[in-house]
């Protein structure tokens, strides 16, 4: 099976992904994750302001076949969470990369994105 890896990306080994634009980053799970975890039915986030180092817990993803932790591909302060999905978890399986994005937050550290894997790297990995 196939699944959607965007190249405007970059990958934590644990599937979250983090997208970045002038310094915020955009974070979220995969194609590949949401996909192994089945229908996602609950999702706790930090809330903005928070402060997040690289590689911490910042939340659990709750679905009809397992209980995960969330881990922070880059550390940075909260900026914005998506309250969509408190309402409509199931977002994150219909479009992991859009709507069913999780939180934003301002980068502490540029360099903390060359840690991450580039889309390739990370298909060979869930290939």
């Amino acid at each position: 099976m196939s699944f959607e890896i965007p190249a405007d990306r970059r990958y934590r080994e644990s599937h979250e992904w983090a997208s970045e634009s002038d310094g915020q980053v955009t974070i979220g799970i995969s194609d590949f994750a949401q996909d192994e975890l089945g229908d996602v039915v609950f999702v706790e986030l930090p809330e903005v302001g928070d402060a997040i180092e690289q590689d911490e817990n910042f939340g659990v993803i709750e679905s009809i076949k397992a209980v995960s932790d969330l881990y922070a591909p880059v550390g940075g302060e909260v900026t914005a969470i998506n309250e969509d999905l408190f309402d409509a978890p199931e977002l994150v399986n219909d479009d992991p990369y859009g709507e069913g994005w999780m939180l934003e937050l301002a980068l502490d550290d540029d360099a903390e994105l060359d840690d991450l894997l580039d889309a390739e790297t990370y298909e060979a990995q869930v290939a």
